[in-house]
């Protein structure tokens, strides 16, 4: 998609007109248009203002990014991220971890946690993962503040 498509697709998903957004930035409705039917680009000090009133980060804006500040809009992609692949670049654990010695093991045991916790508090999938993730998480700070 194109830096004017996106800009058109923004502003109508916004509910602005042209005139709008023009007033809002201080140009014209013709520079607007012109910037929505790629025949020029916006300023970069424009192009950062055009950001804050769609709610966009730089990178959704000119096209290089599917994720913007509206939540709303990231849910509908959370499920086609691969985390471990994202968080490996910082923790490179999590793409050597696998293959450790005994790691299914430990794959059937937190299965089995999972599926009785599950059951047992009558939680949904997301519910699950989500308390469980926070109850390590929380274990994981107590042992960071111990360690100060």
């Amino acid at each position: 998609m194109t830096l004017g498509e996106n800009l058109l697709n923004l502003r109508k998903k916004s509910g602005f007109s042209q005139e709008m957004v023009a007033e809002k930035l201080g140009v014209s409705r013709q520079t607007v248009s012109k910037w929505e039917t790629d025949q020029t680009v916006p300023e970069l000090i424009k192009a950062k203002s055009l950001c804050q009133i769609y709610n966009v980060s730089y990178e959704y804006l000119i096209g290089e990014c599917p994720i913007t500040g509206d939540v709303t809009n990231m849910e509908l992609i959370v499920d086609e991220i691969d985390w471990t692949s994202a968080w490996s670049k910082k923790y490179p654990i999590l793409d050597s971890y696998q293959g450790t010695k005994g790691i299914d093991t430990y794959k059937e045991k937190i299965s089995e946690l999972y599926d009785n916790f599950k059951n047992e508090l009558g939680f949904d999938d997301t519910d699950t993962v989500l308390v469980l993730k926070d109850i390590l998480y929380q274990k994981y700070k107590l042992m960071i503040k111990k360690t100060k």
